[in-house]
This record gives structure tokens, C-alpha cells and sequence, in this order.
């Protein structure tokens, strides 16, 4: 993609509800969708394309009010599946706020594994995603598609541009090589 100077692999693509993220373990392992429309590029993918280059992110939203944003992240990495996919990220900048270093060191977790930091429940079913969240998240990329704005903490948010659980039309997260 030629977004700021190019070089990027899309991760993770909601367009609409059409495609239910509220998936399994094996489900998030493996990937599922088409980079162009809904989409996630699997566990085990983002672990091999992030564990011996660094890499930053760029989070690409839009609101259901047609506002943009964006957040880039000067380091990126998914650990292995032994490590429970654990995030590492940090060297935010942009417009909507950090949302995801409050995730930063957490384990990815989905409706069948439990890897958050709640007792008592789960985040992925009680936010109806699969995320790294920890007690229990200040984004949800993968949260429930809503189709309109609406305030609810199930749906994909990112708390600290919306400053509610506002749902988003679009998401996008993509990485490349730190170094272009």
C-alpha cells in the first residue's frame, strides 16, 4: 500500500459486518478474510513478519460521521503461539490518541482462550472480540461491527479518539519494515 510512503502488509480490515470476528483460537491462529474487505492475517503470520525485523504499525479509523485518523507505532511485534501471541508496541504519534499501549505486554486472547487479566471473566466474551486485552481493553478493533454509532462497549472502539465506546465504520491495521 503507498499510505505514507508505502511498504505496508494490511493485518486487520473491517469494512462492515459482514464478516463475524467473534472467533476461535484456531480461527485467529490461521487468519481468515480477504485483505481488501474484512479481515485478520493470522496469529502465527503477524508472529513471522514481526520477530526478526522491527516493525511500526499504522491504525487507520473512520467514524460513522465520515471523520478519519490515524496512529502510528514506531515498534511492533507479536511473540509465538507458546507466548500467547503477547504485544509489544510503543512510539506512538497521530491524531486519535493511544489507544493500545495500555495493551502493550498483554496476551492475545479470543471467546474459547482466556489470557486477560479480568478474574471472574472473560474480555473476549464479554466485549464480544478477540484482542490483547487486559482488564479489559481501550480498544477493540476485533469487537463486534455495529452499522451505525453506536455507544457500546461490545463494538469495535477505540476509546481515547471517540472518548466512549462509540463503534467505527472502518478499521485498518497495517505494518511495515521500521526502517522505510
Amino acid at each position: 500500500m503507498t499510505t505514507d510512503g508505502g511498504g505496508w502488509t494490511v493485518i486487520q480490515n473491517r469494512v462492515d459486518g459482514s464478516t463475524d470476528f467473534y472467533r476461535t483460537w484456531n480461527e485467529y491462529k490461521e487468519g481468515f478474510g480477504n485483505a481488501s474487505y474484512n479481515y485478520w492475517i493470522g496469529n502465527d503470520v503477524l508472529h513471522l513478519l514481526t520477530k526478526n525485523e522491527p516493525r511500526e504499525l499504522r491504525v487507520e479509523l473512520q467514524r460513522f460521521s465520515g471523520e478519519k485518523g490515524y496512529a502510528e507505532y514506531s515498534t511492533f511485534a507479536v511473540g509465538d503461539e507458546s507466548s500467547k501471541y503477547q504485544l509489544t508496541v510503543s512510539g506512538f504519534e497521530g491524531n486519535i490518541g493511544d489507544s493500545l499501549l495500555y495493551h502493550n505486554g498483554m496476551k492475545f486472547s479470543t471467546r474459547d482462550q482466556d489470557n486477560d487479566k479480568r478474574s471472574g471473566s472473560s474480555c473476549s466474551q464479554v466485549y464480544h472480540g478477540a484482542w490483547w486485552y487486559k482488564n479489559c481493553q481501550q480498544s477493540n478493533l476485533n469487537g463486534k461491527y455495529m452499522g451505525t454509532a453506536t455507544n457500546d462497549k461490545k463494538s469495535n472502539t477505540w476509546y481515547h479518539w471517540t472518548i466512549t465506546a462509540e463503534s467505527l465504520k472502518t478499521t485498518r491495521m497495517m505494518i511495515r519494515p521500521a526502517n522505510i
